[in-house]
C-alpha cells in the first residue's frame, strides 16, 4: 500500500502529522518527531512574545481535551536561535512552521524563520476582517507555501478560505479548537480551567463531524486547493475518512495528549491494514475519489446474523423504540422498529446488517 503524500515539491511518506500545540512546543518534542512514523513536523506556533499561560491550561476526558492553551510560551528568540537551528541539522522529514497572529507580528517573526519552514501554517482566530491583510503579508514575506487555519467559529467560512485564496494562500487547515466552553468543578463549586469567564477550548474525537464537514464543503468549493485536515483523528480509519472527504494531509494533538504521543506511531502502522481492508491501493488513489454525498444504506429492518452475534445485549439497551429484546437470540419485533441503525451502528462484532 502507497501512503506517500507529494505536496509543493516535498514528499511526505505518510499523510500524518501532529497539529499545532503543547506536544510539538520544545526541541525535545519535535526531534522525537523527526525520529518518528510520522509524515512531516509541524511547531507550535510562534509569535514574537512568548506567550503568559494561566496554569492549569489542558485537561482531557475519555473524548476530548479543554484548554486554554495559546501560542509557543518561548519568545521568537529562543526559536530562531536555538529550537530550529537545533532541528534543522538532522530534519529528516518536511516542516510545516506555525506562526501568528498580526500582520505586524509577521514582519518580524517570518524573517528569521523563514530558512527552516518547508512551509508556513498561520493561526487565525480573528474572523475575515483582518484576514486580508494579514495572508497578504505573509505571502509578500515569503515564498514558501502558506497555509491558513482556519477557526470553526466562522460561519461564512467559504468566504474566509475565497480571501485566504485570493490573497495568496497555498492552501487552508481545517479546523481549530471549538469553543468557547466551560468546564465545571463540582467539588470546588468553580471551573476546572479557564480564562476571561471561565472559557476553554474543545478538541478531540468529538469535533471530528464537523472538521468532517468543513473539509468536505472546501473541497467542493475549492477543487484544486490543498487542504490540511485537523479535528477528531484517533485512529487510521479516521486519517482514510479525512483523505476521502478531501484533504491533502491530516493533523492530529488531542488524541495524543489523552493516549500518549506513541499513538502517532501506532495509526501510522495501522495505515496499511486499513487500507487493505477497505480496498484503497494508495492515498493518491483515495484523495482522487470522489466522497458520495447520498447514504448508501437501504433503511431497511436490523438483520442480525446469530452466528456473529455474540449476546451482548447492546443493541437491546440502545434501541429507542424498545423493539429488540434477548432471550437465546435477539428479536426484532418490527411493528416497533422506525429503521434508525442506532443498533447496528452500535454493534461491537458488526452483526447487524440491513438498515446503515
Amino acid at each position: 500500500m502507497n501512503t506517500t503524500v507529494k505536496l509543493f515539491g516535498k514528499t511526505f511518506d505518510n499523510p500524518l502529522l501532529p497539529a499545532s500545540g503543547p506536544i510539538v512546543g520544545e526541541l525535545e518534542t519535535l526531534e522525537y518527531f523527526n525520529e518518528s512514523s510520522t509524515g512531516g513536523i509541524v511547531t507550535k506556533t510562534i509569535s514574537v512574545e512568548g506567550a503568559v499561560v494561566k496554569k492549569p491550561c489542558i485537561i482531557a476526558t475519555s473524548h476530548c481535551v479543554h484548554n486554554t492553551e495559546l501560542w509557543s510560551e518561548y519568545p521568537l528568540e529562543k526559536w530562531s536561535v536555538d529550537i530550529l537551528p537545533n532541528l534543522k541539522k538532522n530534519l529528516k522529514k518536511p516542516l510545516i512552521v506555525s506562526v501568528g497572529y498580526t500582520a505586524e507580528d509577521l514582519e518580524i517573526v517570518v524573517p528569521q524563520v523563514e530558512e527552516y519552514a518547508d512551509f508556513f501554517e498561520v493561526s487565525t482566530h480573528y474572523g475575515k476582517d483582518k484576514l486580508e491583510s494579514l495572508v497578504t503579508r505573509i505571502c509578500e514575506l515569503t515564498d514558501k507555501p502558506v497555509f491558513i487555519k482556519l477557526s470553526p467559529h466562522i460561519e461564512d467560512y467559504l468566504e474566509f478560505v475565497e480571501i485566504a485564496v485570493n490573497c495568496g494562500a497555498s492552501g487552508i487547515v481545517a479546523i481549530n479548537s471549538l469553543g468557547p466552553g466551560i468546564v465545571v468543578d463540582l467539588k470546588n463549586r468553580s471551573v476546572k480551567l479557564g480564562i476571561d469567564g471561565g472559557k476553554s477550548w474543545v478538541s478531540g474525537p468529538s469535533i471530528k463531524p464537523v472538521a468532517l464537514n468543513r473539509v468536505v464543503n472546501i473541497r467542493k468549493k475549492f477543487p484544486d486547493l490543498s487542504i490540511i485536515a485537523c479535528g477528531g483523528v484517533e485512529k487510521a480509519e479516521d486519517v482514510l475518512e479525512f483523505i476521502l472527504a478531501g484533504a491533502d494531509l491530516v493533523q492530529m494533538l488531542s488524541s495524543a495528549l489523552m493516549k500518549g504521543r506513541e499513538l502517532f506511531n501506532k495509526i501510522v502502522a495501522d495505515l496499511p491494514a486499513a487500507m487493505e481492508k477497505y480496498d484503497i491501493q494508495s492515498i493518491e488513489d483515495l484523495r482522487n475519489t470522489d466522497l458520495g454525498l447520498e447514504p448508501k444504506g437501504s433503511g431497511g429492518y436490523p438483520q442480525v446474523d446469530n452466528d456473529v452475534c455474540t449476546r451482548c445485549g447492546i443493541c437491546v439497551k440502545v434501541c429507542p423504540q424498545m423493539a429488540l429484546s434477548l432471550n437465546t437470540e435477539v428479536i426484532l419485533e418490527k411493528e416497533k422498529c422506525i429503521n434508525c441503525g442506532l443498533c447496528q451502528s452500535k454493534c461491537p462484532v458488526e452483526a447487524i446488517k440491513g438498515v446503515l
